[in-house]
Order: C-alpha cells, then structure tokens, then sequence
C-alpha cells in the first residue's frame, strides 16, 4: 500500500507519471473473485482510463465511447482498462447497464491507492482524475493526458499514441490539447 502525504492536493499533469517511466504494476479487482495485473499484458499495449465515477454522466459517455471504438483498439492489439475508485458491484452493475466489452478495475481498496500511484488521485474529492495513459508492451508510460474532470477527453490521442507506437516510435511523448 502506497502511503499518502497529507499535503496530497488535487493531481495535476506535473504530478502524474511521465512518458518513460515505468509504469506502476497493480492487482486490481474485476469482479469479486478475479483479479487483473497490469504486468499480464505485457507483449502488447494498454490503454489505462482512469475516471472519477461509475453513473457520472461524462464517465458514462466517455465510457461508452471507448467501447464503441474498441475495434480501432483491437488493430493495435490494445488492452483498455478502466479504473476508478468504485467497488466491484458497482462496475458489474455499470458495465452491464452501458454493455461494456472491456474490463473495469476497482481501485477501492485501499481508496485510490493504484490512481494515487500514477499521480491522478484527487484526495480533496477522493476520486480518480479524468486520466489516460498508453502503455507500450514492455510496460513503460509512451502517452498520458489528464482532462479537465467534468470533460470528456475522447479517443483521438489515445488513438494517436497507439499509431506512434506502431509504427516503431519508441520515442515517449505527451500530447497536449
């Protein structure tokens, strides 16, 4: 368990991890009794969505836009995960309610502690960023972006990430808007 500071603020995108770094391993819970690991998709990218709320309207649309665009992953061989701070019946009941086709991993307990790792933890809400990051398949940070919370940062970026990387650019970068 990572320990928080007491002078933890909101997270901004100098506090995030950085394009070439390494991105932090969790074990997070998909339903109550299966867990995923980030290290298990090693050999192939992934695309890590954290979001503040299951049933927010934005993290509802932005959610159900990853899952509409999922066959554009796929051509990258691209994992999407989506992580936030709600418990695991939440995101079964959520993922149902939207008919998501990709995992939704629990970061409840401890609270934000995998959000917190990758430097999105907003402690003055107790929830998650709005927060994407493209992993390469040797599981270091290529791309992140952190939006604004009450906006819907899309797929264009993430998408534009997945293209550097195959085309061979190991070169890490970080777009901004």
């Amino acid at each position: 368990m990572t320990i928080k500071p007491k002078e933890a603020q909101i997270a901004s995108a100098s506090s995030a991890i950085t394009p070439g770094s390494v991105a932090p391993n969790f074990a997070l819970k998909t339903t109550p009794d299966q867990i995923v690991t980030l290290r298990e998709f090693r050999g192939r990218p992934v695309v890590i969505v954290f979001y503040p709320a299951d049933f927010s309207p934005v993290c509802g649309d932005e959610m159900t836009l990853f899952n509409e665009v999922l066959p554009e992953f796929d051509q990258f061989d691209a994992q999407v995960l989506g992580i936030s701070v709600d418990n695991v019946w939440c995101h079964l009941a959520f993922s149902k309610d939207r008919r998501l086709r990709f995992p939704l991993l629990s970061d409840f307990h401890p609270k934000g502690d995998v959000a917190y790792q990758y430097g999105v933890y907003r402690d003055e809400d107790g929830v998650a960023e709005r927060a994407l990051f493209v992993i390469d398949s040797n599981g270091m940070v290529h791309w992140s972006y952190i939006s604004p919370i009450g906006v819907n940062p899309g797929v264009n970026g993430v998408l534009a990430a997945l293209g550097s990387l195959s085309k061979g650019n190991e070169q890490y970068e970080t777009i901004k808007k």
